[in-house]
């Protein structure tokens, strides 16, 4: 049963609505109005010169301590046609090797690595292998000559040090299914012998397994000193540690070939090459694994084929230009080297639709090429990584002709502030209100402040939302096109609808979110009471929650500098910034400490914005009998109910209905809600809002302008 109170309680929500529509018009048409005289009058020229960027180099996988970590134990590069394989130096690239065309060749850090099984049956070594990428590892099935046969052995990940590999290796083996198969713990490493120099990578082969004949793991490597040409060599063992290499050297000695061992050169630059059943998962069909040097040494691939290269570790995308293959940090490091505009080609497609506007995606690719532009080398090794940390770079796949066309169209403009390029920052949406960038990273920039921003296109098309009271007094959200008016209304003359088939899921939110259980099915012609309809969550507009104080304690756990001690009882926003934006947060009464305001966000389990208001459901001003005021939940009392002549506790859920008519649901146990607006911390340009801009007519110099206050368009 619903109880409605009227006229006996207050309320109010913890904040007051962003906007209402007619003033949200109002204030961007005087905005707009505003940018119209700046643009003509108050223009100053460059007082710099107009900086330019030939080739960028972008991070794929890297770790650089501090700056950016993301990383992987091989790199799988195919191309439609050869891929040329040489040894990056100042002076010049030196021809290592060549691939045929379209052929896979894959790469490993010559590193540390956990042997997890060794065995001359190939069927037990794939078991093995499935069973450690099923654990979440990273295995790679290997093969080579010894003891007049081939073994195959199972590798796994990509470690700093012996004992790193160690760790690794111990936690497979505790697993019943690889125990059971022969596994081990013997640690590989970077620690070699070489023998002999070789023109063919055949005569490399045959004088390997010789070496093999004595039971030591022997490869062909490609070997650069700096010359002009690469050769081929020997590479006797694989060592973790000194010792375990010169008992491989003993044993490797009772050869028959005659080839003296000596230690590798560390000079040098060697590629060992493995027998590689990792994707063919057939003994008969073998890849070659070449392992980059830990060293200096970067490898540089690139080839004519018009498709790229495929990186199979990055979502199979292709890129243009070159990729660099190296070690830093003793990891495998992956760069992707190309020309600055055409990389501009990529990224205006993966941040913008290439169906939207010209001068929208003008607006953008001028904004990435000023945003790159003003990162320098900022991850020491390349200039960009290719997520949000610095802006979406898709490869060639993110290139549409529109795209192209668009950064070609405004060839070397960029954004200037003071004669030097700005922080071309932008968001997906600013949901109505560009934010200030003193509310979002606490600090002044004078061409990043708040201004009205058009975004509502986000929400055309979507489907509308109600939130429906069920009988046992549950409140969520049910899609507008599962039910139907029934014609009916309540006591509190509010509409109820039917649902129209069955099993029909009531959400906690207005959208299906797979992860997210819903709170109840319903039956075909179950009545429900709407209280509200409101548009599908999107990037305009959106509602997370509700969360009981437990569930919040989770999500707010290690996310701040001092911890808020349970439970939560009450979360208020305290301070605002310009924009409208919680730039502090109360959680009973204790400031919710957080680095910069929009790290709230993220306290909050990935709250699209930081452009919300919080409605408190428990929180609640009742007037009762002689005007006596209860606050709750300050008052935990029980909460009775009084007409016609009998008298009830309310229970966990209540539905307060205002003099106009509006009914706002609340509960007995404090649970919290987000209602927000905008996608991204909304500073700078507002994607969705430069859709907007351009869709009445305005090209991309003033979309720019109107976003970045007191800036110029200038080319190089």
């Amino acid at each position: 049963m619903i109880k409605v109170l009227r006229a006996i309680t207050r309320w109010k929500k913890n904040e007051e609505p962003v906007r209402g529509k007619l003033r949200y018009k109002r204030t961007l048409a005087a905005m707009l109005a505003a940018v119209v005289v700046f643009s003509v009058a108050a223009a100053t020229p460059s007082q710099g010169a107009v900086p330019a960027l030939d080739t960028i180099r972008v991070g794929l996988f890297m770790d650089v301590p501090g700056k950016y970590t993301l990383n992987t134990a091989t790199a799988t590069v195919t191309a439609a046609a050869p891929i040329q394989v040489g040894l990056r130096q100042p002076s010049g690239v030196i021809p290592l090797f060549q691939s045929s065309a379209a052929e896979t060749i894959r790469f490993t850090l010559d590193d540390y690595k956990p042997k997890v099984l060794e065995s001359s049956e190939f069927k037990a070594a794939l078991s093995a292998a499935k069973r450690v990428k099923a654990l979440g590892g990273t295995a790679l099935l290997t093969s080579v000559f010894k003891n007049n046969g081939t073994v195959y052995q199972v590798l796994e990940g990509s470690y700093g040090t012996a004992a790193e590999a160690k760790a690794a290796g111990d936690k497979w083996q505790k697993d019943a299914t690889i125990a059971s198969l022969g596994g081990q713990t013997e640690i590989t490493g970077p620690l070699h012998y070489e023998a002999g120099s070789f023109k063919t990578q055949a005569e490399a082969l045959a004088a390997a397994k010789s070496f093999g004949n004595t039971g030591v793991d022997a490869f062909a490597a490609v070997k650069s000193t700096g010359g002009a040409e690469a050769s081929y060599t020997v590479i006797v063992g694989a060592a973790a540690e000194p010792a375990g290499l010169n008992a491989i050297k003993s044993q490797a000695e009772q050869a028959d070939n005659g080839l003296p061992l000596i230690a590798a050169d560390a000079a040098a630059t060697y590629m060992v090459l493995r027998g590689d059943h990792t994707l063919t998962e057939t003994p008969d069909s073998a890849q070659i694994l070449y392992s980059v040097p830990q060293s200096e040494s970067k490898l540089w691939l690139s080839t004519t084929a018009a498709s790229g290269l495929k990186l199979t570790e990055r979502y199979s995308r292709s890129y243009r230009g070159q990729i660099e293959l190296s070690g830093v940090n003793k990891k495998l490091t992956v760069i992707n080297e190309l020309p600055f505009e055409q990389y501009l080609y990529a990224v205006v497609g993966a941040e913008m639709p290439a169906s939207w506007p010209a001068e929208a995606l003008k607006s953008q690719a001028v904004a990435a090429r000023t945003y790159a532009l003003y990162q320098g080398f900022k991850f020491q090794i390349a200039h960009v990584v290719d997520t949000t940390l610095s802006q979406v770079y898709g490869g060639i796949g993110s290139e549409k002709p529109t795209t192209v066309a668009a950064v070609d169209a405004t060839k070397g403009e960029i954004i200037m502030y003071n004669g030097k390029p700005i922080e071309a920052v932008f968001s997906s949406s600013a949901g109505g209100q560009a934010a200030d960038a003193v509310e979002i990273w606490g600090s002044e920039v004078g061409y990043l402040k708040t201004v009205a921003s058009p975004d509502e296109s986000s929400e055309k098309g979507l489907k509308r939302w109600h939130r429906a009271v069920l009988a046992n007094g549950t409140a969520g959200y049910i899609r507008e096109d599962l039910l139907e008016d029934s014609g009916q209304k309540n006591a509190a003359g509010k509409p109820q609808m039917r649902v129209k088939s069955d099993s029909v899921q009531v959400r906690p939110a207005p959208q299906v979110e797979e992860k997210v259980s819903p709170l109840a099915t319903l039956s075909k012609g179950t009545l429900v009471t709407v209280i509200e309809t409101v548009t599908e969550s999107n990037q305009m507009s959106w509602i997370r929650g509700p969360y009981t104080s437990d569930a919040l304690l989770a999500l707010m756990k290690g996310k701040t500098s001092t911890a808020v001690s349970g439970p939560v009882q009450t979360l208020e926003v305290t301070q605002k910034g310009p924009s409208g934006r919680p730039t502090e947060l109360k959680a009973n009464g204790q400031k919710v400490e957080v680095k910069t305001p929009d790290s709230l966000r993220g306290v909050f389990g990935s709250l699209p914005s930081t452009l919300f208001t919080i409605d408190q459901t428990a929180r609640l001003t009742i007037v009762g009998a002689g005007e006596k005021v209860s606050q709750r939940p300050a008052d935990s009392g029980k909460l009775m109910a009084a007409g016609s002549g009998q008298t009830s506790e309310l229970g966990a859920n209540m539905y307060i209905m205002s003099g106009d008519g509006t009914v706002r649901a609340a509960t007995k146990e404090p649970t919290f809600r987000f209602v927000g607006h905008g996608y991204g911390h909304g500073v700078g340009l507002s994607q969705y809002g430069a859709l907007g801009l351009a869709g009445s007519g305005y090209d991309y110099k003033y979309i720019l302008k109107y976003y970045y206050k007191d800036v110029t368009i200038e080319k190089e």
